[in-house]
């Protein structure tokens, strides 16, 4: 009967961290169409509504503790509670993200983009794809998928290196919009970093399957 008790509160615990990951997917999503529409009223919502994300965060750290403490679990169940805070430590950082780049989009404003924001978009598709899996593999404890969403990373990163290096081509010719250059350079970090945070969890997966640490981030 304990014992059935425990693996229900497993259960919630991995089912409140695709939760997690849904809303943040949510945010990111949303984020990234007010961004590129230039949609102020969506990129307010979007801080707004990351209130929900750091209560659930909280839950699941709270949750898990409560787990750890009254069921001292051992082995492949500990590391299933140890990973779950992990994770949903990147995922929050991801939702971060989602808000940063919200502001970005408020700072811009109506201005009209310095170039075509054609490679933030696939970065966003790529990330945001990185993460829809990345919950799916900790769910399913699928390694295989696990590995797979880390090497999407390169091609995100790919991706970074070549806007950063437009950026710098143009800042010289158009100073006048440096407000604009700094600001889509940072939105192409913020979404680099969430294909990051991706990875990251990708090997707490890889943690939780197979006992021990790999660095997928060659």
């Amino acid at each position: 009967m304990i014992r059935e008790k425990f693996e229900l509160d497993l259960k919630e615990l991995q089912s409140k961290l695709v939760e997690l990951g849904d809303l943040t997917e949510t945010a990111l999503n949303k984020a990234m169409d007010a961004f590129h529409k230039q949609n102020i009223d969506l990129a307010l919502e979007v801080i707004e509504d990351d209130k929900k994300v750091d209560i659930l965060e909280e839950e699941i750290n709270d949750f898990a503790i409560i787990l750890i403490a009254k069921q001292q679990p051992v082995a492949i169940d500990l590391r299933r509670i140890v990973t779950a805070i992990k994770i949903a430590a990147d995922i929050e950082r991801m939702a971060d993200f989602a808000v940063n780049i919200a502001k970005a989009a408020i700072r811009i404003g109506n201005e009209p983009f310095i170039k075509p924001i054609d490679n933030l978009l696939k970065m966003h598709e790529i990330a945001t794809n990185m993460l829809s899996m990345i919950i799916k593999a900790f769910n399913e404890e699928d390694v295989l998928l696990a590995k797979k969403v880390a090497d999407m990373d390169d091609q995100v990163d790919a991706l970074y290196g070549e806007t950063i290096r437009e950026l710098f081509n143009i800042f010289p010719k158009k100073n006048e919009s440096i407000n604009q250059v700094t600001q889509l350079a940072f939105v192409s970090r913020y979404i680099e970093r969430t294909a990051d945070h991706a990875t990251n969890i990708s090997e707490n997966i890889f943690y939780l399957v197979k006992g021990r640490h790999y660095d997928l981030n060659d």
